[in-house]
């Protein structure tokens, strides 16, 4: 009979101990978690938060007890592994309650210690009124300081996941929040142009959007003058009452009353390094295709361990669900003689922002220029469904390919419908090697509420292809500002969509619809940089010219791209 010991609950850890019961009845099962929760979703803390999951229940998948009646798998919680023994095969374990320690054998072991919140070392960071949120402890923190320090702002440190879904959910309870964002953009998966969207609600919210700013620094004032409680009651709430004052990188200085510190996370992984087992280049624990780590009687899935990027074959971390839950698997499938490999991880995943879905697929750009990986970008804005039926909202979509091969290198999209539904079928085509030219033959579903008889995938299919074959020659948002004297940028949108603010300096006019009969107009010793709104009529207007020997280049993406760049 074999023994499996599994250390970490949640996705990876719960995920294989499920499996592994499916595969054998008569195996020994046994999940250590330190903590209080073997199973919950972490995922949705800041949605109970918020209010908008009411039920703090809802967020435990399974408890121990629930855990051994339906997989008879003996989950011990409250229970540290704090060390391997790798050469007899055992664990030493801390019972978190009374302080006692034991030790379990076993045939195969299984690391899920997940991952922690990287807490910088800002003098006062450590004070009762900062918080990370990770568990549902830290959650259940949070939340006692919201109701008994009468929050009225909050400040977030970090534009990931967890600090937008954290920065809506203090909104949704009419706080007052500053989010802190060290680089030029939140959501770093997307890249800047996309992230303006993003940006641009966050400020229409009312949320104090601070971007290229870190905090340097927290004084925690308590509060002096207590309210009136029962006996014993005050110095119990005592540390939880007062304000921050907090000093920030560039000079200001900012009063709040809850501070949550979201700027990422780190693998677990003193445990395996403790037991000598080799962690990978990037710092979390080294595993083979197979899961195992160095230790071929060890396995080791989720946030802590280093897996393959599915577009580059580099190592990578991914701190998400989805790969975890698959790893788990897989790991307890081979641990009963299977050998079964993963396929790599693309990274997909989504953000809700207010009304704004932002989601992503594959490699961005800044990750293919710093891997010094060739590539071109196709940009649409089209509607998520057919535009005259109601209801219809823009679907901002970028497209990344290798201009060689056509290669899918990456996808982002980011609006207001239809956004989980583009990115999902990019991850398929990626993972199945698809091309961009394939890509223009996909037959999706069209009805008018629901697709376009071109959806957007199609039509960002289209525009790569377009530039692939040289039928279409780009400019992108980033050159636009810095133009030559041999250049003449060109607006073929009508006079009526030329508002204040609403064009690109230097620019002249003529409609695309009166083009053919202006054209003489235009120089031909320069090349005409030619913009509208999305870029549609501008590809209009650049075969018209290129037909007529101009000189020509089209901005992929039109203004829209520009101008959102920007924000």
């Amino acid at each position: 009979m074999k023994k499996l010991v599994i250390i970490g609950g949640v996705a990876g850890g719960a995920s294989a101990a499920a499996r592994a019961r499916r595969l054998s009845e008569d195996a020994e099962i046994i999940m250590f978690e330190r903590g209080e929760y073997v199973s919950f979703a972490n995922c949705g803390l800041p949605y109970h938060i918020s209010g908008e999951i009411s039920q703090r229940s809802a967020l435990v998948l399974q408890t121990p007890e629930s855990f051994k009646a339906r997989f008879n798998v003996d989950v011990r919680v409250m229970n540290e592994v704090v060390a391997i023994n790798r050469l007899d095969k055992y664990v030493t374990v801390k019972n978190s309650l009374d302080g006692t320690e034991y030790t379990e054998s076993y045939d195969c072991l299984l690391l899920s210690p997940g991952a922690s919140p990287i807490v910088p070392p800002i003098p006062g960071i450590d004070n009762p009124l900062t918080h990370s949120l990770r568990n549902i402890p830290d959650m259940d923190r949070i939340l006692q300081t919201i109701q008994m320090n009468n929050v009225e702002h909050a400040t977030v440190v970090g534009g990931g996941f967890i600090g937008l879904e954290m920065m809506e959910s203090l909104h949704y309870l009419g706080i007052k929040t500053t989010l802190l964002e060290l680089a030029d953009q939140v959501m770093t998966p997307i890249d800047r142009e996309m992230a303006g969207f993003a940006h641009a609600e966050i400020k229409q919210k009312g949320i104090d959007l601070r971007l290229g700013t870190a905090l340097s620094g927290v004084e925690y004032i308590p509060q002096t003058h207590m309210a009136s409680y029962a006996a014993g009651e005050e110095t119990a709430h005592q540390h939880i009452k007062g304000h921050l004052n907090l000093s920030l990188s560039n000079g200001d200085s900012l009063d709040t009353d809850l501070l949550i510190m979201a700027i990422g996370v780190r693998p677990e992984t003193q445990l395996a390094r403790d037991a000598g087992l080799a962690l990978g280049q990037l710092g979390g624990i080294y595993t083979n295709e197979m899961m195992q780590t160095s230790d071929p009687a060890i396995y080791a899935v989720g946030d802590a361990v280093e897996v393959q990027d599915f577009v580059t074959g580099q190592a990578t971390l991914v701190p998400l669900a989805g790969p975890a839950n698959r790893q788990g698997r897989m790991a307890a499938d081979n641990m009963f003689g299977a050998r079964e490999t993963y396929q790599g991880t693309q990274g997909t995943a989504i953000c809700k922002v207010f009304d704004l879905a932002l989601a992503s697929t594959g490699k961005n750009e800044k990750q293919l220029k710093k891997d010094g990986i060739e590539y071109q970008k196709a940009y649409v804005h089209t509607a998520s469904h057919a535009s005259y039926y109601p209801g219809a909202e823009v679907v901002s979509f970028k497209l990344l390919f290798d201009p060689s091969s056509g290669k899918i290198l990456g996808a982002q999209a980011v609006g207001k419908d239809g956004i989980d539904k583009r990115i999902d079928v990019m991850a398929v085509a990626q993972r199945a090697g698809m091309t961009i030219e394939q890509l223009q033959h996909l037959e999706l579903s069209y009805a008018p509420p629901f697709g376009s008889a071109k959806d957007v995938i199609n039509q960002a299919a289209f525009v790569a292809c377009n530039i692939m074959k040289g039928d279409a020659m780009p400019i992108h948002f980033d050159e636009i500002d810095h133009l030559s004297d041999a250049q003449l940028l060109l607006d073929v949108r009508n006079p009526g969509e030329l508002q204040q603010g609403n064009v690109i300096d230097g620019a002249i006019n003529i409609p695309v619809d009166e083009l053919r009969d202006r054209m003489h107009e235009l120089p031909k010793d320069k090349e005409i940089v030619i913009y509208c709104q999305v870029g549609l009529r501008g590809n209009v207007a650049y075969r018209q010219l290129v037909n007529n020997g101009y000189k020509a280049r089209n901005l992929i993406g039109g203004y829209r791209t520009y101008k959102f760049a920007k924000v």
